[in-house]
C-alpha cells in the first residue's frame, strides 16, 4: 500500500510540475507562436515580391515561381529555428541537427520517388523550351501547362480537367510542345472518285489552299500528294502552314481548310464518293414468294 501510495504522489507531483513548467513557459508560448506567425506572412510576401523581381531578369515563369516558392520556405525554416530558441529549445535542435545525417539516409531511402520527382521539377522549372501556359503533348495527355511544382506538373485539358502528373513522368517521356515554333503544318487527307480529272484536282485544291492560306518564304508551299487507290476512291494528302500555337488553331486552321476544299469540289463538279462496297454471288439465286413457301 505505502508503494502505490508513493507511486501516486511521484506521478502528482510529476504533473504538477509538467504544469508549472506550462504556466512558466507560456510568455515564451505566446511568443514563438508570434514568430511562426510572422514567419508565414513574411514568407508569402516574400514568395508574391520575390518572383516580381525575378521577373525582371528571367522570363520564364516555371523559375521566378521555383526561386519565390524556394525563399518562402527558407523564410518559415528560419521561424521555425527562431520559435524553438524562443521555447528554450535549443538542446532538443541541436540534437536533431546531429542525428539529421543517419535520419537523411533513412528518409531519402523511403522517399526516392518524392526526391526524384522534386529534381525534375527543378529540371523542368529550368528548361527553356517548357514553360507555364504552353500547349504541350506528353504521356497521352494534351493541354496547357498549368503549373510546374517541386512534385508534380499540371495540364488543364481542351475539356478544363486538371491531369496532374509525376515530374519524373514527365522528364521520362517524350514531349510535344506545340507553342514553341509560330508555324505549323496542317494535313488533310480525301479521295475523290476515279473518274475525276487528277491534275484538275491538284491544281485546284492548292490554288483554293493556297488563296485561303499564305504560305511564308521559299522552304513553305502548299503540297498535294496521290497516296493509294482505294476501294472506291483515289485517296490523297494536302499539306500547308498556318499560323498556330495551340490545339484549337491547330483544329480551326484544318476545319477552314475542309471547308475551302469542299466549296471548290462543288463548284466543280469533283465527286468525293462514299464507301462503296460490291457483293458478289457465284451460285444462282431463287426469288421465292410467300405464297410458294406457305404451300
Amino acid at each position: 500500500m505505502d508503494k502505490i501510495t508513493e507511486s501516486l504522489n511521484n506521478l502528482s507531483a510529476k504533473l504538477w510540475g509538467w504544469v508549472e513548467a506550462f504556466i512558466r513557459n507560456l510568455p515564451n508560448l505566446g511568443v514563438a507562436l508570434l514568430v511562426l506567425l510572422i514567419a508565414y506572412f513574411v514568407s508569402r510576401f516574400v514568395n508574391k515580391y520575390s518572383q516580381k523581381i525575378v521577373k525582371r531578369y528571367v522570363p520564364q515563369q516555371s523559375i521566378t515561381k521555383l526561386i519565390g516558392r524556394a525563399l518562402a520556405v527558407f523564410v518559415v525554416l528560419v521561424g521555425i529555428f527562431l520559435a524553438l530558441g524562443v521555447l528554450n529549445l535549443d538542446k532538443t535542435l541541436n540534437t536533431l541537427i546531429a542525428g539529421a545525417g543517419v535520419s537523411g539516409l533513412v528518409i531519402g531511402l523511403a522517399l526516392q520517388g518524392a526526391l526524384a520527382n522534386g529534381i525534375a521539377g527543378i529540371i523542368l522549372s529550368f528548361r527553356k523550351r517548357v514553360n507555364i501556359g504552353d500547349w504541350i503533348e506528353t504521356s497521352g495527355y494534351v493541354g496547357f501547362i498549368e503549373d510546374i511544382k517541386l512534385n508534380n506538373f499540371s495540364i488543364r485539358e481542351p475539356d478544363n480537367n486538371i491531369v496532374v502528373i509525376p515530374n519524373k513522368t514527365i522528364t521520362d517521356n517524350p514531349m510535344k510542345n506545340y507553342s514553341v515554333t509560330d508555324r505549323m503544318r496542317i494535313i488533310i487527307e480525301c479521295g475523290i472518285g476515279y473518274e475525276s480529272d487528277l491534275e484538275m484536282v491538284e491544281k485546284l485544291t492548292k490554288d483554293t489552299i493556297s488563296s485561303k492560306f499564305p504560305q511564308e518564304g521559299d522552304k513553305e508551299e502548299v503540297e498535294f500528294f496521290y497516296t493509294a487507290f482505294g476501294g472506291s476512291s483515289i485517296d490523297f494528302i494536302c499539306r500547308y502552314w498556318v499560323d498556330c500555337v495551340n490545339g484549337k488553331q491547330k483544329l480551326t486552321a484544318k476545319h477552314q481548310g475542309m471547308l475551302a476544299i469542299k466549296k471548290a469540289f462543288d463548284a466543280n463538279d469533283v465527286n468525293i464518293p462514299f464507301p462503296i462496297r460490291t457483293l458478289q454471288f457465284d451460285n444462282q439465286l431463287q426469288m421465292v414468294s410467300s405464297s410458294d413457301s406457305q404451300e
